[in-house]
């Protein structure tokens, strides 16, 4: 069903599921939100953001909120069922129309060159093929558009990244709903073609002990000026 706005409220069927982590993700997402500081990190990644932006992985819906007045549309990609129902809820309560659409990183069912910016917020962690789906990012950013992206990575000394690379060939894909905590965001960027912006290290949560989740990246890229038709068009 498409409501007068365009936005749409129907949850279709998933191309990932994974229930049980989609439940802790949504609680834990929530209480991050005050607790770790993670409704600032929302407002700086997405500020100063225009025209039509599609954000991959939107989760739970929690960066709707934030979207500057400036931004005309937002379409917003999640593929897990639970987590696409709580983002329609929240898409219904936002400012500005979110389209919630589901739909994998790896295969973005929208055309190219049609936004003028998008959104990754941790996200590449996840997502099975991260060169594909940053391919496919390219594909659909018009020439020069924009990415925001704040993801989480490999970090530390090497006792804890060690500890990373440990965790992501044993336990942590299977209980955190397919999540590496060893992967290079910055290097997958720049190995797929876009010109980094600046960026910073962040430690999330800034106070307390490290854990192999904790070192963040928050930055911006563009897809090239003079960029030709991106792979998948």
């Amino acid at each position: 069903m498409q409501l007068p706005s365009g936005r749409s409220t129907k949850v279709e069927r998933d191309a990932v599921h994974h229930p049980l982590f989609a439940r802790y993700y949504a609680r834990l997402s929530v209480a991050a939100e005050t607790r770790a500081g993670m409704a600032g990190v929302r407002r700086r990644l997405i500020g100063g953001l225009s025209g039509r932006v599609i954000e991959v992985g939107a989760g739970n819906g929690l960066n709707f909120a934030h979207y500057p007045g400036t931004v005309s549309e937002i379409v917003a990609i999640e593929p897990e069922r639970g987590l696409r129902a709580l983002a329609v809820e929240a898409a219904l309560r936002a400012r500005l129309p979110v389209d919630v659409v589901p739909g994998a990183a790896e295969a973005l069912p929208v055309k190219s060159e049609a936004f003028d910016a998008a959104v990754l917020s941790l996200v590449l962690c996840s997502v099975r093929d991260v060169p594909r789906a940053l391919a496919e990012l390219r594909r659909v950013l018009r020439p020069g558009g924009e990415v925001r992206f704040f993801e989480h990575g490999r970090g530390g000394g090497p006792v804890m990244r060690l500890t990373q690379r440990v965790l992501d060939r044993t336990v942590w894909p299977p209980l955190a709903g397919g999540c590496h905590v060893a992967r290079d965001p910055v290097g997958a960027l720049r190995r797929a073609g876009f010109e980094l912006g600046p960026y910073r290290r962040v430690l999330m949560p800034e106070k307390g002990p490290a854990l192999p989740t904790s070192y963040c990246v928050m930055g911006t890229a563009w897809r090239p000026t003079g960029d030709a038709a991106a792979d998948g068009s």
